[in-house]
């Protein structure tokens, strides 16, 4: 498992704007690599609703820990690609509206 966990720490995740971005910008070949995150010991079953909640709930937790202590936030983004890889994008789009308006129950 932790050479599992090693691996997939090496993959990143691109989204399609970044890759637009980099074409855009006159690269001849933009190098993408594309991977899911790996094994979470904390989800050992196959539905994985969970892990894409606690993952969205960490990641603003993370952001706003970091906010609140004037540090950078980019030791977060671990979780951000771990909600944006397994949440449907209509789930976080919802989450992000109940966050805006106050009446997300997560953070």
């Amino acid at each position: 498992a932790k050479a599992l966990a090693q691996q997939s720490s090496t993959c990143f995740l691109v989204r399609l704007s970044e890759y637009t971005t980099a074409m855009a910008s006159g690269e001849e070949k933009a190098q993408i690599q594309v991977g899911t995150p790996g094994f979470d010991a904390r989800f050992p079953n196959t539905n994985q609703t969970k892990n894409c909640w606690q993952n969205y709930v960490d990641f603003f937790a993370c952001v706003k820990a970091k906010e609140a202590k004037q540090e950078s936030a980019g030791v977060c983004d671990w979780y951000s690609r771990r909600y944006k890889s397994f949440c449907p994008k209509s789930w976080v789009d919802d989450w992000d509206s109940q966050r805006e308006a106050g009446s997300f129950p997560g953070v």
